[in-house]
């Protein structure tokens, strides 16, 4: 598991829609979100082994539209992963 911050060097609205309709198309990519802060995109991906990493990252992601920087952080244990959402009262 990977999470990769990526940086875009422009903020348009036609930057955000050529980026996000090639991150659709990539199928390690689990999750994709918009975040504010030091980033543009936070990227969650599942690979087999480091040489995907290196494949995603340097022939895919680093290639997308836009994309300037990247930053990585390499899962190296999952300590919880959930989708259960408690009911609210």
């Amino acid at each position: 598991l990977v999470f990769v911050e990526i940086s875009m060097s422009s903020k348009s609205d036609r930057s955000f829609d050529d980026f996000r309709r090639e991150i659709l198309c990539i199928p390690h990519v689990q999750e994709c979100h918009l975040v504010s802060g030091d980033f543009d995109y936070l990227v969650k991906a599942r690979i087999k082994e480091i040489s995907q990493y290196r494949s995603l990252l340097g022939d895919i992601l680093l290639r997308l539209p836009g994309v300037t920087q990247t930053k990585s952080c390499i899962v190296m244990e999952e300590v919880k992963e959930t989708l259960f959402i408690p009911a609210q009262k």
